[in-house]
C-alpha cells in the first residue's frame, strides 16, 4: 500500500420516511453539502435510505416493482453522482435496483468522484420475496490508493463474506445497515424497542439512550462487529437508520472502526446524524488480523465450501424458528 495519507470519512445514520424517496434524498443532499464542508473523502448513508426499508415486506410485488430503479438511469442516483462529481467524494447509498432483466435486488451504490459507480447487490436478501439475492462480492478501487468494498446488513453477519471481500483486496469495507430494534429469535438476541419510547425520547433521553446503547443497539452490535474488522484487518464505516421504521425501532450507533477493532468514532444520539473520522491506513499492514491472513492454510478449508444440507435461503434462514443441525465434532 503506498498511499499512506489519512482518508477522511463519514457515516451517516437517519430516520428515513417510507417510499418517500423526494425527502430522503433531500435529507442526504443536506448531510453531502454538511460532508463537502469537512472536505470528507469517503461518505457512507444506511441500507435502501433512498426507498425506505420495513415497509417494503408489507407491500403487494407491484408496488415493490413501482419503488425500484435502474441504476444506470436512476434520477435518484443522478443526484448523487452529480454531487459526488461536484465535491469530488465517494458518496454510498442504498435503495432497489431494477435489472435489466427485470429482476430486483437491495442494492447499493457507490458513486465515485469521476463519474462511475459501483453496485453491490444484498447476497443474503429477505425484505421481500420479489426482491433476489445478489450473486458476487464487490470490491474496487479508490482514488485514494485503497480498495473498498460493500457489504449489506446481513452479509456481514456471515464471516466467510467479510473475509472474501477482504482476500479480494477490499482495505476498507463499506456496511451499510437498518437494524437494532429487530425481533431475534434467539433468547440472548435483539428484542424490539418501543415505538412510544421513541415518540417520546425527548422526555425519555436518558431510557432511549440506554436502549440505543442496549442489547437491541450497540450490545448487540459489540458482539461481532469489532471482530470482523480485527481478523480481516480492515476499516469498517457502519452506517445505519435510526428511529422508527414502521413497526420496529433503529438504533443508529453510526460508527467508525479501525483494522484493530477499535471503534475510532460513534454516536448514541437518538437523531439523525454523521460520525466524521480520518483512517490512519498506516494502520492495515501490521494488524493482526492481516498478519493472520498471511498463516492462512487454504488447504484445510475445502468445508467451507461444502453444502451441509441445512444451508436456507437468507429469507428462511432469516425468520424461520427451526433451530438447523449443525454438526459437532
Amino acid at each position: 500500500m503506498d498511499q499512506m495519507i489519512p482518508i477522511k470519512a463519514a457515516v451517516v445514520q437517519f430516520q428515513h420516511q417510507a417510499g418517500d424517496k423526494k425527502y430522503n434524498l433531500l435529507v442526504m443532499e443536506k448531510f453531502i453539502e454538511q460532508a463537502a464542508l469537512q472536505e470528507i473523502q469517503i461518505l457512507a448513508f444506511p441500507e435502501m435510505c433512498i426507498t425506505g426499508y420495513w415497509h417494503v415486506p408489507k407491500l403487494p410485488a407491484d408496488q415493490v416493482n413501482a419503488l425500484a430503479e435502474p441504476v444506470a438511469t436512476s434520477p435518484s442516483l443522478g443526484l448523487i453522482r452529480s454531487l459526488a462529481v461536484k465535491h469530488q467524494m465517494m458518496i454510498c447509498a442504498g435503495l432497489i435496483e431494477r435489472a435489466d432483466d427485470g429482476r430486483l435486488f437491495n442494492a447499493y451504490v457507490a458513486c465515485m468522484p469521476d463519474g462511475t459507480s459501483h453496485t453491490h447487490r444484498k447476497l443474503h436478501a429477505f425484505e421481500h420475496q420479489s426482491i433476489s439475492s445478489g450473486d458476487s462480492y464487490t470490491v474496487f478501487d479508490t482514488p485514494w490508493g485503497v480498495k473498498a468494498g460493500i457489504l449489506i446488513c446481513w452479509d456481514n453477519n456471515l464471516i466467510e463474506n467479510v473475509r472474501a471481500t477482504t482476500l479480494l483486496g477490499a482495505d476498507i469495507l463499506i456496511a451499510p445497515h437498518q437494524t437494532g430494534g429487530t425481533l431475534s429469535r434467539s433468547p440472548h438476541g435483539m428484542k424490539p424497542i418501543a415505538l412510544d419510547l421513541w415518540e417520546q425520547r425527548a422526555e425519555r433521553k436518558a431510557e432511549m439512550t440506554a436502549a440505543i446503547r442496549g442489547v437491541s443497539g450497540r450490545e448487540w452490535l459489540m458482539r461481532w462487529l469489532p471482530s470482523r474488522a480485527h481478523d480481516n484487518g480492515i476499516f469498517i464505516l457502519f452506517s445505519n437508520g435510526i428511529g422508527a421504521d414502521d413497526d420496529e425501532v433503529r438504533t443508529g450507533n453510526a460508527m467508525i472502526l479501525d483494522p484493530y477493532g477499535r471503534i475510532v468514532k460513534e454516536t448514541d444520539a437518538a437523531a439523525d446524524a454523521i460520525v466524521i473520522a480520518e483512517l490512519d491506513l498506516s494502520l492495515i499492514p501490521m494488524s493482526s488480523g492481516r498478519r493472520w491472513i498471511y498463516g492462512r492454510r487454504p488447504d484445510l478449508y475445502s468445508i467451507l465450501t461444502e453444502r451441509q444440507g441445512y444451508e436456507r435461503d437468507a429469507m428462511t434462514a432469516r425468520f424461520s424458528e427451526e433451530a438447523t443441525g449443525v454438526k459437532k465434532g
